[in-house]
């Protein structure tokens, strides 16, 4: 059979537009599919048609992982359907929740809808509001057992202060064999930066420059609690620790408890609940000074020149948690190889996504989220070295 030169041009025709389409399915739909994570990280019971195109049902299990640093508590979230998914462990931030909170429950949750074997690992110390390196150990260990049962590299998602935690693990001799890559929210670099933000409400840029910004009101609340013994003397020390503890949980009581205490560790710690910084901006500072090793032991801040692993970093413009300018110090901190996305956005808050945004801002983090997800889905193709 023959074809006349006008039908072999609609042949080809025909033929170019197939094509086409096929190629614009092809590199539109992790598009697609990031902006179906994103609706479902910022409602979790949105089921829309968007939210459904090539989701998957989603099953998930409690245990505990057994590590060379104990058990550790942990869920994963399956994808249904699939045989070998490639894994990612997601990390909690500060919270009294962990492995429950629902911030994490919901990527962990949009993740794996996303054909994407899901770990939640449970940090104690972070559960208690302590950033301590056993979030290091924890972190690390938790990679180390994802990748060798699905025998891969994985991916490690860390929020907040869990982001800078997890780079930090990512640069470690012990655990950079399991990390395909980090995906860092919200990250610190220098936890004594951070510290100093809290108590002085300006936050210092690498190019030297200082800005004001209010400070999230918890953040003096966890350097006190971290380290009542600061602020405290010893009789007052659990008192004052069980007040903070109340109001950092959100539950009733703490003013009874801090009427407990003696008249000036009463003062202090009913300014500090009323979220007035006068009296503690001097204390909070000698703390950080005093804890400065503890804390530099915590932060990726000249620890990253070793990194191996893609990194992706994702920070709110107006998170006054951790402020973005850590952001733009890891920037300058990690390998620039081994930088693949960085997205300083308005479009999140601290690790939660914010209303009322502009389109371009939505494509943004639409673009930024179809990377991560590119990543995550390229874990199988990598092997697992054996040390």
């Amino acid at each position: 059979m023959t074809f006349k030169p006008r039908q072999r041009k609609l042949a080809a025709f025909l033929v170019f537009c197939f094509a086409g389409i096929l190629a614009s399915l092809w590199f539109g739909l992790p598009y697609v599919r990031a902006a179906a994570l994103i609706l479902k990280v910022a409602n979790p019971n949105d089921n829309s048609l968007l939210t459904r195109i090539g989701a998957h049902e989603v099953t998930s299990n409690y245990f505990e992982i057994p590590s060379a640093a104990g058990a550790i508590k942990a869920r994963t979230f399956r994808p249904v359907g699939i045989s070998n998914p490639p894994g990612m462990v997601i990390v909690h931030g500060v919270h009294e929740l962990g492995i429950q909170e629902p911030r994490l429950l919901a990527f962990a949750q949009a993740m794996a809808s996303n054909g994407i074997l899901v770990l939640t690992p449970e940090v104690e110390s972070l559960k208690d509001y302590q950033i301590t390196p056993e979030g290091i150990t924890v972190i690390g260990e938790s990679a180390r057992w994802l990748a060798t049962q699905t025998g891969h590299p994985v991916g490690v998602m860390g929020l907040s202060f869990a982001g800078g935690l997890a780079l930090v693990a990512a640069a470690d001799d012990r655990y950079a064999n399991a990390f395909a890559f980090v995906f860092a929210v919200g990250a610190h670099d220098d936890l004594p930066r951070v510290a100093r933000f809290f108590a002085t409400n300006k936050i210092e840029a690498p190019d030297g420059t200082v800005t004001p910004m209010q400070a999230h009101e918890y953040g003096p609340l966890v350097l006190v609690y971290a380290h009542p013994e600061d602020f405290f003397p010893p009789a007052d020390m659990p008192g004052a620790a069980h007040a903070i503890q109340l109001d950092l949980y959100g539950e009733e009581g703490a003013p009874q408890a801090a009427a407990k205490l003696s008249p000036a560790s009463r003062a202090l710690l009913e300014s500090l609940l009323k979220h007035d910084l006068s009296a503690l901006r001097r204390p909070l500072l000698d703390s950080e000074l005093h804890r400065a090793a503890e804390m530099e032991a915590v932060s990726p801040h000249g620890k990253l020149a070793g990194l191996h692993v893609p990194v992706l970093l994702l920070h709110g413009a107006g998170d006054n948690v951790i402020p973005p300018t850590e952001t733009l110090w890891l920037v300058k901190e990690i390998p620039a190889q081994e930088l693949k996305a960085v997205l300083v956005s308005k479009a999140v808050s601290h690790v939660e996504m914010e209303n009322g945004i502009s389109w371009r801002d939505k494509f943004r983090l639409i673009s930024f989220m179809a990377t991560v997800l590119k990543h995550g889905w390229r874990v199988n193709s990598l092997p697992l070295k054996q040390k």
